[in-house]
């Protein structure tokens, strides 16, 4: 794990990478489709109601869904590249 960790901090293109986090970025980014379906349906659904818990929590799914499959999606194994931080800001240690 630290090995695919250090590779993927460093930058170095990688096939097998860039297929993984883009399938996952299209997976997350069909979830996001299926919650706003359902979450359509069920807001046209006679008789007029009030929302519910479980509306509520599709639309929170629908909306953290579609930020990371962007994400993942469109940025790949680059998401977690180590990027330099400029001197005159404070290094972070991990």
């Amino acid at each position: 794990m630290g090995k695919i960790r250090r590779r993927l901090e460093s930058g170095e293109r990688w096939w097998a990478a860039e297929i993984v986090f883009r399938l996952i970025g299209l997976g997350l980014l069909a979830l996001c489709a299926a919650a706003a379906l359902w979450l359509y349906r069920s807001a046209h659904h006679p008789p007029p109601h009030a929302f519910s818990l479980a509306e509520v929590l599709a639309a929170l799914v629908a909306i953290i869904a579609w930020s990371l499959g962007w994400c993942f999606l469109v940025e790949g194994p680059a998401l977690f590249k180590l990027i330099d931080v400029p001197p005159r800001h404070r290094r972070f240690t991990f």
